[in-house]
């Protein structure tokens, strides 16, 4: 069996797709050509030590997306009620 040497970038991009953008690693592992456990060892290695899963952390963040749209909803309908009312 063969090692490739997997460019620094591309493993930043490839981390950066799991963790913060929230896909599986099945997704980016394919979409990368790689297997998915050099992906979750790569995430072990990296790891924070915070002793948050990763799948709470997934959750936390898809959680906080939904919040900043619901927020910004919130947002856009007081910005609008403040054009209407100023309105003679």
């Amino acid at each position: 069996m063969s090692t490739t040497l997997v460019p620094l970038e591309v493993r930043a991009k490839v981390l950066t797709s799991v963790k913060d953008e929230g896909l599986s690693v099945q997704e980016v592992a394919a979409a990368y050509n790689l297997k998915p456990d050099t992906i979750r060892r790569w995430i072990r290695l990296t790891a924070d030590n915070t002793h948050t899963s990763g799948s709470e952390l997934q959750r936390l963040r898809r959680e906080n997306q939904t919040l900043k749209e619901i927020i910004g909803g919130i947002v856009l309908e007081r910005e609008i009620a403040k054009k209407n009312f100023s309105r003679p």
